[in-house]
């Protein structure tokens, strides 16, 4: 860091808000971070004492950028955007893959229910929930299904299903069906779904009751079984106190030891249906980064009819971007909920906070170890594997490691050209990887592990020279022991370095060895799956895309298709081209 010159730029930022963004010696974005005053914000950073991980990072600072805007509510929209754009490593990204599953009702002329977690997709439906969990959502999904006749395939066909003469289905493929029966039944689930459930039960207990006065024993089992279901479906929920006033979504934080946990209850109708829970390491002002979190959740998740936050926020900026009615009780129930999720945020922190701390500490060990090892710093580490098949389908992939976290973003996977030489393949994957880097002046890692000796490490290394990273980039080898298990590092000397098997640096490059092993298999299964089909189906007259997808949808996979006869094939596409797929497949069995 040259600090003369990062003294004269924090001398001039402005007194106003903004968003900066912090750049680490490569120039890329580590942290990016708001402000209502750019010039205070951005000092304390350069000033004073922090905590190991704001050290850290600061530490990492090389230079920095800031972009000024016309209110705090401007930075913190610009904020989130240029998170989701840099995704920098630092930075709190609450963003989860994962999401609750809800009923999804389409809007189609003929609707669909159906469990969905990804509601930007079809923004026109109709969604309830969220459930606890998949289990819970498919007992519902179930049941709805059994009340109401929602048909159930994706596309309409030329004759009525199993569901039709089950009675789970209308059957709007062959028979006209008013278009007024789907709005009722949408109504009844879009109440039953809203927890008004009487009506159903009533008629249930009314036609169980018929069914044994008529002595249909098995019929009064089935509609006893469903009110069960209900009660179970509606009853079967995490009760705290009954407040029917509508819905509403609680957050609060807690904040301790250089870490933010954040809590969230999802409550429905006095219900608690579901708990967010967050624990991150913290490189800023925590409500700040609180406020962050929230912008960001609900950009993927809808919004419940208050959001209820802690008193001490302030939530000016915040409630004009969400467009959400927010609430900062200081009594009443509300309160008590707030009181509920700061309990549980600490809780949470204590319990996982020295589970957490250890793996960070080892992880940062591991690293330091290679570094020590290496004789140089090792920050950023790439790895590479290939995997092939006789000489065929040769594939390679490279995995990227920051700090010794996955940078998954970052993997890259290659279909090489050289056969099954390994040495070949590792000199093709080195050379197209790191030209492209030169070319397009991307980042350079700070070392390469090669799965292999000497030999790998020689093959390396002639490529790294010949494009003159040779004293950029540090080039080490994985030794193996007898069972296949690293136990050593190879320099591209010829030295060894063991490696104690109890040390943090043996699990992280065993993590490492694994993860790079399993995306070139992944890699390699797919094109040699996709080939399989390729090579004989799409060479048969008659049979193109279209048919060939029917063809695998209908018996499942390859295999299964290559087992059925040429009649039962014929049940898919005419006869003549059944024919040919049959005598196809068996044409190749022979020949092999």
């Amino acid at each position: 860091m040259d600090r003369e010159y990062i003294k004269a730029k924090l001398a001039n930022l402005p007194n106003e808000p903004g968003s900066y963004q912090m750049k680490d010696r490569s120039g890329e974005i580590i942290y990016v971070g708001k402000a209502k005053n750019l010039h205070n914000r951005v000092n304390q950073y350069f000033t004073g004492a922090h905590d190991f991980k704001t050290t850290k990072m600061v530490s990492n600072i090389e230079d920095f950028d800031f972009i000024v805007t016309a209110s705090e509510k401007e930075a913190l929209v610009l904020e989130i955007n240029l998170i989701k754009k840099y995704r920098p490593k630092y930075n709190i990204q609450f963003i989860d893959d994962s999401s609750y599953p809800y009923i999804k009702l389409t809007k189609e002329k003929y609707p669909r229910l159906l469990i969905a977690r990804d509601m930007k997709k079809d923004r026109k439906a109709k969604y309830f929930g969220p459930f606890p969990d998949a289990s819970a959502a498919r007992m519902t999904l179930k049941l709805l299904q059994s009340l109401y006749p929602f048909r159930r395939c994706t596309r309409l066909g030329d004759k009525v299903c199993l569901y039709y003469h089950m009675g789970q289905c209308l059957a709007p493929c062959v028979l006209d069906v008013e278009e007024e029966t789907y709005t009722r039944m949408t109504e009844q689930v879009t109440r039953f779904l809203n927890g008004d459930t009487a009506d159903v039960k009533k008629d249930l207990h009314e036609k169980m009751m018929e069914a044994s006065e008529k002595l249909q024993f098995e019929k009064a089992q089935e509609y006893k079984l469903t009110l069960e279901s209900i009660d179970k479906v509606v009853n079967d929920r995490q009760n705290i106190e009954k407040d029917h006033r509508g819905s509403r979504d609680v957050f609060a934080w807690y904040e301790d030891k250089g870490y933010l946990a954040i809590t969230g209850f999802l409550v429905r109708n006095g219900v608690i249906l579901n708990k967010e829970f967050r624990l991150r390491p913290l490189y800023g002002d925590a409500e700040e980064e609180f406020n962050s979190f929230l912008i960001q959740y609900y950009q993927d998740h809808p919004a419940a009819g208050e959001l209820v936050l802690p008193s001490e926020m302030d939530t000016e900026a915040l409630s004009e971007i969400l467009d959400i009615s927010v609430f900062q009780p200081q009594k009443g129930y509300r309160r008590k909920l707030i009181d509920m999720c700061i309990e549980n945020a600490r809780r949470q922190l204590e319990l996982k906070f020295s589970t957490v701390e250890r793996q960070e500490t080892m992880t940062a060990e591991a690293v330091s170890q290679l570094a020590a090892l290496a004789g140089r710093p090792m920050n950023r580490v790439e790895l590479f594997d290939n995997s092939h098949t006789s000489g065929t389908f040769t594939v390679a992939s490279c995995v990227v490691y920051e700090d010794g976290v996955p940078d998954k973003k970052s993997y890259r996977l290659y279909r090489l050209h050289t056969g099954n030489s390994d040495i070949d393949s590792m000199k093709e994957v080195v050379y197209r990887r790191y030209f492209r880097l030169l070319k397009e002046n991307g980042r350079m890692p700070d070392g390469i592990l090669v799965d292999g000796g000497k030999i790998q490490i020689d093959a390396a290394s002639e490529i790294i020279g010949a494009l003159g990273l040779g004293d950029t980039i540090k080039i080490m080898g994985l030794v193996k022991d007898d069972h296949h298990n690293t136990n050593a590092l190879m320099d591209a000397d010829g030295s060894t370095f063991d490696i104690d098997k109890n040390s943090g640096l043996f699990f992280l490059l065993t993590r490492m060895q694994d993860e790079v092993h399993r995306t070139a298999i992944s890699y390699h299964r797919k094109l040699r799956s996709k080939a399989q089909t390729k090579s004989i189906l799409d060479e048969i007259e008659g049979i193109g895309p279209k048919r060939k997808k029917t063809l695998l949808k209908e018996f499942g996979s390859f295999t299964k298709l290559k087992n059925a006869s040429a009649q039962e094939i014929a049940g898919v596409v005419p006869a003549d081209v059944a024919q040919r797929v049959y005598d196809a497949l068996h044409t190749e069995d022979n020949e092999g």
